[in-house]
This record gives C-alpha cells, structure tokens and sequence, in this order.
C-alpha cells in the first residue's frame, strides 16, 4: 500500500469532548502505513460555555447561505479558551489514551494559521435584505505552515489542530473549521481530504449521493442545505488547491476513515 497524507476534519457532534474508541483504533491502524491530520470542531459547546458565562452567542448568514458565529472581542477568547483549550486536550487525551501519538495545536501555535481579519461582513436576513455589519474577529486563512506540520507527520505525530487563527496584527481569530481543513490539505498537497459529519453523506433530492465529480457539485449548489454548504465548498477548495480527493462521510460508522477510504460510505467528489 502507497502511504498517503489523508486530512481528517471531525466535527464537534461526532466527537462530543471525545474521539471515541473507533475512531482512535482506525487512526492507531492507518498509521502504520498513512500519515494523517486531524481538525476538529467543536462549535456547539462554544456556544454552551458561552452562555454559561452570561454571553448570549449571534450567528450571521452571508448572501451565499453560510451561517457562521458574530464573533466580537469577548467571543473570540471564549472561542479560543473552549477550542484551543478544552476540546483540544480531551482530543489528545483520548487519543494517547488508545495509544495514538498526537500533538495538540492551534493556528496560533508556531504561526501554523495565518488569517487575515474580515473588516466588514455582508448579512442577509430572513427574506434576503443585505446589510453590512463589523467583521469582528473573524478572518479569512492566507497561509498555512506546512514545515511545522511536516516535522510532525514525518515524525509520526498525529498534529490535532483547533480552527483559531493568528491575524496580521497576531490578534487570534475565528476561522471555519471545515476550510481550515482544506486549506491545509491543499497547501500539504494531501491524497485525501475527509469531512467526517453526523449524517451518512450529501443528499440530493432526498438520496444520499455516493459520488459527484465538481461540475455536478457546482450545479447541486442551489439545493444543499446551511448544514452541509461549508463542507462542500471546503470540498471544492480542496480539490481546486490539488487534494486527490475529498470526502463527506459519517463519523459515526464503525472505523469511519478507513471505511470512508475504501468507498464503502459517504459522498466522494472528485474533480471528474
């Protein structure tokens, strides 16, 4: 078997604080012969903490339909201390506790995302009025580095990165964790980018789609749903930025990765 560089995004619902036992034995065996990367998300229990600490959270729509986190000065430490912080180290604790080799990050740690601040953000309400609002600290990625992650990988390490960011003025910013994900495969150059999620794949008309190459993406657009559109953009980003291929799949099937490998479940997009 030819070893790949395989990106895995998992987000915060399949991981609940946790990698469970599955997942951790299907990256301790891929291992052996593939080097792998893990992005994690954990939004949800941002916005649980969050309003524990009194900071009741906004969530904006853009024209194009993705829904993202307002974050304002405050946000974006809670944002920091819950990401980088506590989902994290359970991340990694879990993992070495199953015996995978694991170095948790954030984009802020050795400069590995670097993010530039959106100055403004264009909304759009209920019946689709456009209004411009602050960009807060949210930004948009503009470089990834790919020597620190490859000291690791090539070290056998498995890097657990946070989706914080570190912005032009070294200020720590809010970025996607699915298009954190696809920026790093792409810039690394990796085979496979997987988007591990709590639904089986991308469903159109009502069926889950087992394969569509980017053409077929491009005109599904219209149709997907808030919940799946980030995923399939950082799809197209990946493969736009030379990823092999990319992956929307279940975190939730038995050895979820290797399964999503071998075609056996999830939506493969390809660029043909």
């Amino acid at each position: 078997m030819i070893m790949m560089l395989i990106v895995v995004k998992v987000g915060g619902s399949i991981l609940k604080g946790e990698a469970s036992p599955d997942l951790a034995s299907d990256i301790k065996n891929l291992l052996s012969e593939n080097r792998i990367i893990l992005v994690h998300g954990g939004g949800k229990e941002v916005t649980e903490i969050a309003s524990k600490l009194g900071k009741q959270q906004k969530f904006v729509v853009s024209p194009d339909g993705f829904s993202s986190r307002y974050t304002d000065r405050e946000t974006v430490e809670i944002f920091m201390m819950v990401m980088a912080g506590k989902i994290n180290k359970q991340i990694v604790s879990a993992l070495q506790s199953q015996g995978v080799p694991v170095v948790g990050l954030s984009g802020l740690d050795g400069l590995l995302v670097r993010a530039k601040r959106k100055k403004k953000l264009v909304v759009a309400d209920e019946r689709g009025r456009k209004r411009v609002v602050d960009g807060g600290y949210t930004g948009k990625i503009s470089e990834i580095n790919t020597r620190l992650l490859r000291l690791l990988i090539e070290n056998g390490y498995v890097p657990v990165v946070a989706p914080v960011a570190t912005g032009e003025e070294f200020e720590p910013l809010n970025v996607d964790g699915d298009r954190a994900a696809a920026y790093i495969a792409g810039s690394l150059g990796a085979d496979r980018l997987i988007l591990l999620t709590d639904v089986e794949g991308l469903s159109l008309n009502g069926r889950v789609m087992s394969k569509l190459n980017l053409s077929g993406v491009k005109q599904a657009l219209p149709k997907i749903g808030r919940g799946m559109i980030t995923k399939v953009y950082a799809a197209m980003e990946a493969l736009n930025l030379g990823v092999g291929e990319a992956i929307i799949s279940s975190g939730l099937e038995r050895l979820p990765i290797s399964s999503s490998l071998k075609h056996e479940c999830g939506t493969v997009i390809s660029r043909e």
